[in-house]
């Protein structure tokens, strides 16, 4: 049902027009009457009415002042002016505001029932014409939804549809694509100049394609950095193409990260490190969850996934020469896994993969038994190596952390210091340290942000000194680690205390 008020400083005339009309049978709810202008618009603003019948002149406002800001601050409302004055000055100022009608007193039952008949008239197409721009929105945005979900599926394929989805236009604008994947919608992200997001539901996640006007994605970056400490949510990221075709090797990316930052308990973003890959490009998602699987040391999801491999080709109905092919693909993947432990595995592994017996078997199942056993063989030397290298790699990890957490690194340089794989290593950091690497260090330079605090330091120095050149970055961390900002916290503990604060921070460890 439309809302509909009546303005206007004779008694008479709102009491007549309130009583004498039936409003309910042309739909409408009469739901308040003023007699100055200053109380109609505090009721228009307060009621939010449909339609406002109002007369020129009024105290306070007139009626052509109280329209023209209405239609700045509820333009969609439907205006109708009666006077008793018919001077061409303000009709022609009532139509420049888009009053409906204008109505010459004295007001007659007549004049207002083909009033309220144009208004309605006018309502409807208004509604219909914003309902139908609110469905062409969705529905673009539905269809650049599905067209951006095949360009990650299909590559170069689904390009044409994507551009017309898109915008031909703007589509020439674009000079890259970054994919983030999320255990649910990160909605603190935010739309910049430089790029576009479009993000939608894929399965159990939340994928988001940022597709770039302008190269590198910093603005991207810094934001993804600031936002990071406050999120509910784990987010991965892939690389960023130039070639939209390669959006699909991005998500893939971004699922790797974003699964190995929740099997590590990990909030926020999680970038995904090329370097850290030393296998071939392009693995099934069956490759995938194998390779997973060895490196959590999940032996029982490991063998359940080697039995779903198998069902694969015996389904596919591969060729013994495919076979071969794809279960000594299979076999060095393991060895590569199992040389991610770094030091004697290197050598030790070479061993566990006699590849010419492949050739001498005949038979399908015997491929395969021959696979398992390779593989059984690679994931008890890893857990058996595991506890050494566990503690060689994270106590030399720990070393070089110690040593330099004032200063901007990443796990990536931590591994190549160590001779490991870093996605490996972070797992053996988590098992010995019994935390993340990026909580430990995150909580060493907070820890000595305190310290240099406490002592008088500017919050922008101390952000620099422990390693963060993002002041916003630093400022969330601290506060999402202390519960106060950096600033507060010198505030409330008093500046120059350094003795004070040695018991403190020990008291943290």
């Amino acid at each position: 049902m439309l809302k509909a008020v009546i303005f206007d400083d004779e008694y008479i005339v709102a009491e007549g027009l309130q009583l004498m009309v039936d409003w309910s049978r042309y739909g409408i709810e009469l739901i308040g009457t003023a007699a100055d202008g200053l109380s109609a618009l505090q009721m228009v603003r307060e009621l939010q009415p449909d339609i406002v019948m109002t007369d020129i002149r009024m105290p306070g406002l007139t009626g052509l002042q109280l329209i023209e800001e209405i239609a700045k601050e509820k333009p969609d409302t439907a205006c109708i002016v009666f006077s008793g004055f018919n001077e061409f000055e303000y009709i022609r100022t009532a139509l420049k505001l888009g009053v409906i009608d204008y109505l010459d007193k004295p007001i007659t039952l007549e004049k207002i029932d083909e009033a309220i008949r144009r208004t309605i008239e006018r309502i409807g197409h208004q509604q219909e014409h914003t309902q139908l721009k609110t469905q062409v929105a969705a529905n673009k945005e539905a269809l650049l939804e599905k067209a951006t979900l095949d360009l990650l599926l299909q590559g170069a394929e689904a390009l044409p549809v994507w551009r017309a989805a898109y915008g031909k236009t703007e589509a020439e604008r674009v000079t890259g694509v970054t994919i983030l994947a999320a255990t649910g919608k990160p909605d603190q992200m935010e739309e910049h100049s430089s790029y576009r997001l479009v993000s939608f539901p894929y399965g159990k996640e939340w994928i988001m394609a940022v597709f770039h006007y302008k190269l590198p994605a910093d603005e991207l970056w810094e934001q993804l950095t600031v936002l990071s400490p406050q999120m509910q949510e784990t987010v991965g990221s892939g690389q960023t193409y130039t070639n939209l075709a390669e959006a699909g090797a991005s998500l893939k990316e971004a699922n790797r990260a974003l699964r190995y930052a929740v099997f590590l308990e990990e909030k926020g973003w999680t970038r995904f490190e090329p370097a850290e890959e030393s296998l071939p490009k392009g693995l099934s998602e069956r490759e995938e969850e194998i390779v997973f699987c060895m490196r959590t040391g999940n032996k029982e999801g490991l063998l359940r996934q080697l039995d779903e491999y198998k069902h694969w080709m015996e389904v596919e109905r591969l060729s013994p020469e495919l076979v071969e092919q794809e279960v000594m693909k299979l076999a060095y993947i393991g060895y590569q896994v199992a040389m991610e432990a770094g030091g004697d595995t290197r050598q030790n592994a070479r061993t566990l993969v006699p590849h010419w017996e492949l050739g001498e078997m005949s038979s399908r199942d015997r491929m395969f038994e021959w696979l398992r056993e390779q593989m059984e063989l690679l994931h008890n030397f890893m857990r058996a190596d595991r506890q050494a290298a566990r503690h060689n790699a994270v106590e030399k990890a720990l070393a070089f952390i110690e040593k330099h957490y004032l200063e901007s690194f990443t796990l990536q340089e931590v591994a190549e210091h160590v001779g490991m794989n870093a996605t490996y290593l972070s797992l053996l950091f988590k098992e010995k340290v019994g935390t993340s690497y990026i909580k430990y260090v995150t909580k060493l330079r907070m820890e000595q942000a305190k310290v240099m605090l406490l002592r008088g330091m500017l919050v922008n120095d101390v952000s620099k000194r422990v390693g963060y050149y993002n002041y916003r970055h630093f400022t969330e961390l601290f506060k999402k680690y202390t519960g106060v900002t950096p600033g507060q916290f010198r505030e409330g503990h008093g500046a120059g205390k350094p003795h004070e604060l040695v018991q403190e921070v020990g008291d943290h460890e």
